[in-house]
């Protein structure tokens, strides 16, 4: 609010809402999610990396979230369905304002002043690096397209949203969301069109080819997109590059920094591929070199259990009327997750839409339950 007085956005935001206008019970769902979620956190934030500012900031936006789905949403299906559709028109805003970011200088002023913070990177929308941004650009762009799938809507609707998908992509410089958006939407064809799937990707590829040859050919040379940035991208640190690195750091401390007390910093000491201190860009990577395979994995796997049993049996059923909102989050959400794993953001860091993706898959279960419920007491 001033600069001596700051209040977290999502406590501004969320807090009145809950107190306010509570629907939930009094039961606290989700308390061995949270559990698992503050545990992994001491352990990766302030055992192993030292880092308490970052450890309490991840902590209260995963409080607030499960809060205010626990007790604003609660069984209220409408309430679900309008903060979905809140989230969605917030991350389609923040696309265009990348696409005006890309030809008016004039809107970093206006990014800076909705992040209430110094732009780092540009072109990007409401977020001040462009990296950040990526991964509103991997929820949404898989969620738009499928969305136009699973409730049928027009052909023409369905080449428009894909248009769409692939102009943000192209001018959002991020070559990790159009792996993760060709990974989740080829995903989706195969298991909701099976064997027309091979159709549907063919039609997707000679549609990605006329679009880029008619329509976006004639900015390649611009330093401000995707091929652009991949003609002009540093050899020295790539992905794989660092990746294998990491690897080869990590089988000196196979059972994770922490057991062995070393930090990053300590294991980096001279090493040439990270000699400026960066990381390798792998979240998962990351988290098992600090946490070793034992305790890392086992809090992965249960942190993102119910997410897994929610979203397999909705893959089984993935033609079902009643799942189809359900549908697009969860490739949403497989389109964020495997963003992580080449950026360091992801669910235990709190960074764009992942976490609130998380807990409305999970909650997905208890409005439909609620739904079910109140229909069989009215019949």
């Amino acid at each position: 609010m001033t600069a001596s007085f700051r209040l977290p956005a999502p406590f501004l935001f969320s807090v009145p809402l809950i107190l306010l206008f509570r629907e939930g019970t009094k039961e606290v769902l989700y308390k061995k999610e949270l559990i698992a979620f503050s545990l992994a956190l001491i352990s990766y934030y302030v055992i192993g990396i030292g880092d308490y500012p970052s450890f309490f900031a991840t902590l209260l936006n995963f409080v607030l979230c499960l809060f205010y789905f626990n007790y604003f949403i609660g069984s209220n299906t409408t309430r679900y369905n309008l903060s979905v559709f809140i989230f969605f028109v917030l991350l389609g805003i923040s696309a265009i304002v990348l696409v005006f970011n890309n030809y008016f200088e004039g809107v970093d002023g206006i990014r800076s002043l909705l992040v209430d913070d110094v732009i780092l990177q540009s072109p990007a929308g409401i977020s001040t690096t462009q990296f950040t941004f990526g991964y509103q650009l991997a929820a949404f762009t898989p969620f738009l397209l499928i969305y136009t799938f699973i409730f049928q809507k027009p052909l023409f609707i369905r080449l428009l949203a894909f248009s769409i998908c692939l102009l943000l992509i192209y001018l959002g410089m991020q070559r990790s969301v159009f792996i993760t958006f060709a990974c989740s939407i080829s995903l989706f064809l195969i298991l909701a069109y099976r064997v027309k799937a091979v159709f549907f990707i063919a039609i997707a590829v000679f549609f990605s080819i006329t679009f880029y040859n008619l329509v976006l050919q004639n900015e390649v040379n611009s330093r401000d997109n995707i091929v652009a940035k991949n003609i002009n991208n540093d050899p020295e640190h790539n992905r794989s590059l660092l990746t294998a690195e990491n690897l080869r750091i990590y089988s000196d401390y196979p059972l994770g920094l922490v057991f062995y007390g070393k930090t990053w910093g300590d294991v980096i000491y001279r090493n040439q591929v990270f000699s400026s201190g960066i990381t390798s860009h792998n979240a998962y990577l990351m988290f098992i070199t600090y946490l070793g395979p034992f305790l890392g994995l086992g809090f992965l796997l249960f942190i993102y259990n119910g997410v897994l049993r929610i979203g397999y049996q909705a893959l089984k059923q993935i033609n079902k009327r009643e799942n189809a909102l359900l549908i697009c989050l969860c490739f949403s959400f497989i389109a964020v997750s495997i963003n992580a794993a080449a950026h360091n953001a992801w669910l235990l860091s709190a960074d764009g839409p992942t976490l609130f993706l998380y807990f409305s898959i999970l909650h997905f279960d208890k409005v439909k339950a609620s739904t079910e419920l109140n229909q069989d007491s009215i019949l």
